[in-house]
């Protein structure tokens, strides 16, 4: 049966019009498989990213964990030379060459008790309890440790060879080289009535004197102040000196600005709490300025006959490459001031109360904190006068006078402690080893 021949025409145009919508719909599906395949790829491309950068955090790791035992293996070697060279070490007067100091001026708060301090190795605080360094309390126990010398000692010049003379001071046959059971790096204890030397520890090196300046300060400034001071003459502190006490960060023994204090309180003031402030008082006071007042510490350097090994740059004790000693000639300065009556007064004080003022209507009570902490131990005598000090260069330091039961007088010098109660307790272990001897 024929179908009629409108009938045909739907069916050719419905045919075309299918294939039409067959390709668009093609053409989306391939669009949109391009962009699934582009995402993919970035997805692909992330992930590669993060394995790499994951292999190349991983190399580092490696890298520097084996940097880091490498280099803890050097150090171990290094030290352990180092301490077999210094334990070696037979004659510690002859021929030691002083040694240049390092730069920088990072410091630690270290004394005993609560106390600040900073660049110019002051010290200042509270009586605070430390952690004491309870090894060191039986004094004898490792105060000879590791010295190279088995003799006992001897207080006489005569019965031994003397065979070395540093700043007046004599080497005996006998004369100890510490090791490890002084934990400071350098030391030295001194028979002052002989004036040889007992025990040293790289003694003649060149050192950072930090506070233990201060009593060269105070030798200088009593002895500019001749025989009748007059100790209630009275200072005026200036904005200019509480200034530079703050922009270097030093401590002070607290005076105020405009204050009015007696000369008697800035010696104390300059060795009590180690007071900057005090110290550029009595410089002012005394020469004029503070840049006076040194020349004449170093023309006072002069004079004790230590110009080729002592050089000071300020009257503080701030971290300076030109401000340099070496322990023993803060033995001899500390003798020259020992031998001052005012001097030897004010460096024997354990504590002190300044003149009341308008700014300190009760005054300020000042403490010695090293002769504080120390007056307890068992030294086998009694330290009579110190002076601490403290910079990062120098470590902890100290130097003091004092007697054992029979009278005889010695002098200690020590520095580079790590902490002030090492500090204290190689002082105590060294004063009470020596005490024992005939």
């Amino acid at each position: 049966m024929d179908m009629p021949p409108h009938q045909g025409v739907p069916r050719k145009r419905l045919s075309m019009g299918c294939s039409v919508k067959g390709r668009r719909n093609g053409d989306i599906m391939s669009k949109r498989q391009k962009e699934d395949d582009l995402l993919w790829l970035q997805v692909l491309h992330k992930k590669e990213q993060l394995r790499a950068k994951k292999r190349r955090r991983r190399f580092l790791q490696r890298t520097l964990a084996i940097v880091l035992i490498l280099t803890a293996l050097f150090a171990g070697v290094f030290f352990t030379v180092q301490k077999a060279a210094k334990d070696g070490k037979q004659n510690p007067g002859a021929g030691k060459a002083a040694a240049g100091t390092d730069t920088g001026q990072l410091t630690v708060a270290d004394e005993p008790g609560t106390q600040q301090t900073s660049k110019d190795g002051t010290e200042t605080g509270t009586d605070a309890q430390q952690p004491e360094d309870t090894g060191a309390q039986s004094g004898t126990s490792d105060a000879g440790a590791d010295e190279t010398d088995a003799g006992s000692g001897t207080s006489d010049p005569d019965d031994a060879q003397t065979y070395s003379q540093v700043d007046g001071y004599q080497y005996l046959e006998k004369t100890r080289t510490l090791g490890g059971g002084i934990s400071s790096n350098y030391a030295v204890l001194l028979d002052a009535d002989n004036q040889t030397v007992l025990a040293g520890k790289d003694e003649t090196e060149r050192i950072v004197p930090a506070s233990m300046t201060k009593v060269l300060t105070l030798l200088t400034a009593v002895e500019q102040l001749g025989d009748t001071p007059n100790l209630d003459d009275k200072f005026k502190i200036t904005v200019e000196i509480t200034d530079y006490c703050y922009v270097n960060e030093c401590s002070v023994a607290g005076f105020g600005i405009n204050e009015k204090v007696t000369v008697k309180d800035l010696l104390y003031g300059l060795i009590l709490p180690s007071g900057a402030d005090a110290a550029l008082g009595l410089a002012e006071y005394v020469a004029g300025s503070e840049k006076a007042f040194v020349k004449l510490m170093n023309e006072k350097l002069e004079e004790l006959g230590l110009s080729e090994t002592a050089h000071f740059t300020n009257c503080i004790g701030i971290y300076d490459k030109d401000h340099y000693c070496t322990l023993f000639d803060l033995a001899v300065i500390m003798q020259a001031a020992l031998e001052n009556s005012l001097c030897r007064e004010v460096l024997s004080a354990h504590t002190y109360t300044t003149s009341k003022t308008k700014q300190n209507p009760e005054g300020m009570v000042l403490s010695n904190w090293f002769l504080r902490r120390i007056e307890d131990k068992d030294t086998g005598g009694e330290v009579l006068c110190a002076k601490t000090g403290y910079v990062s260069e120098a470590g902890s330091c100290a130097v003091s006078y004092g007697v054992d039961t029979k009278d005889r007088q010695y002098i200690c010098v020590t520095a580079d402690a790590q902490g002030s109660w090492k500090c204290i307790y190689d002082h105590v272990k060294l004063y009470k080893r020596f005490s024992n001897r005939k």
